[in-house]
Parts: structure tokens; C-alpha cells; sequence
């Protein structure tokens, strides 16, 4: 079982006992601590992308946990933004609405950029490429100039690395804890 299994699980636990029989608190302790080395979103980008919506069978998700992250992902769009100079210095009235379309773009189509036709297969109906996403299986940016959907598409890999890097570092760390609790036993 992954880590993002691991923390669904437990974030739908009714019993968060903590004890040598119980081990639901595990996954939600080494998120947490994972957080450092993921600019404190990898849990709360866990959550919005795996859990919201599924414990409750709420199809809509948890829009305080969405507005959250949405919150933080600006800001780390915005300090990105100007370090990466994406907006010209004559320019710098409209960086702020620069900064916000690619923020909401990036964390829309990391969510759920699944093409509709294929639902994220790559495949039609006829066993052939799907012909929207031409195989992909993610749909295209719309809406956007070429130079916001490039950025868009960087901010969607850096919210990948954010996500794997959490994840990876909460796995060592439960392993780390499976470890020590199986040496005490």
C-alpha cells in the first residue's frame, strides 16, 4: 500500500488511537513532518487531490481545504513569478493577474487535467488514440496565451514534485517508524 493510500485511510479513521495496536495516527504524523521539505502543501495537496470527496461519498470535496491550498499555491506561484522575472518590468501592473491565472490553471488541471472522451486513458471507444487529447489522456490548456500555458504546464510539474517528494519523504518516515516499532516488539 502507497503512502497516498496510507493517509486516505487514515484521514477516514474513526479510531486515531495511538498505541501498539493501533497505527492510524502513523500516516497523518509523517505527513505532517514530510510537510518541511514540501513547501508545507504536501499534505493539504494530499488531501485536496486524494481525499476530499471520497470519505463522505461527497462528489464535491472539501472547499475549505480547496481554498487553502489554493491560498498557499499562489503565494508559491507569486514568489516563483517574480524570481523567474515572468513579467517584464513595464509590465509589472499586470504580474499580479498573471500570477493568479497561472496559479488557478496549474492547480485546476493538476487535480484534474483527465480528458473528458477517454477519462484519462489516452484510448476511444474504438480502441484507437482518443482523438481530443491525441492520446495523452490530459486535456489541452484553453483560455490561455502560449506563454501563460507554458508556465502553467512548469507550475504542474513542480506541483508533481511537490506531491512526490512529500510522499516520498512520508514513506521513509513511516518505514522508519514500521522499523523501530517492529525492533521494540
Amino acid at each position: 500500500m502507497g503512502f497516498a493510500e496510507k493517509h486516505l485511510q487514515s484521514l477516514g479513521s474513526s479510531n486515531l488511537m495511538d498505541d501498539c495496536f493501533h497505527h492510524q495516527t502513523d500516516a497523518l504524523q509523517a505527513a505532517a513532518r514530510a510537510d518541511k521539505s514540501a513547501r508545507n502543501i504536501g499534505s493539504l495537496l494530499s488531501r485536496v487531490k486524494y481525499a476530499d470527496g471520497t470519505l463522505g461519498k461527497k462528489f464535491e470535496g472539501n472547499a475549505q481545504n480547496l481554498a487553502a491550498l489554493l491560498r498557499e499555491w499562489l503565494a508559491i506561484v507569486t514568489e516563483k513569478g517574480a524570481a523567474r522575472r515572468w513579467v517584464k518590468p513595464e509590465d509589472i501592473a499586470i504580474a499580479p493577474i498573471t500570477f493568479r491565472r497561472v496559479a488557478n490553471a496549474s492547480l485546476a488541471h493538476f487535480l484534474d487535467g483527465k480528458c473528458v472522451q477517454c477519462h484519462g486513458t489516452g484510448v476511444a471507444e474504438s480502441k484507437r488514440a482518443c482523438i481530443p487529447c491525441k492520446g495523452s489522456g490530459k486535456i489541452e490548456l484553453t483560455g490561455l496565451s502560449g506563454y501563460e500555458a507554458k508556465l502553467v504546464l512548469d507550475m504542474v510539474s513542480e506541483l508533481g514534485a511537490i506531491e512526490s517528494t512529500h510522499a516520498a519523504i512520508a514513506s521513509t518516515l513511516l518505514r522508519k517508524h514500521d522499523l523501530a516499532a517492529e525492533e521494540i516488539a
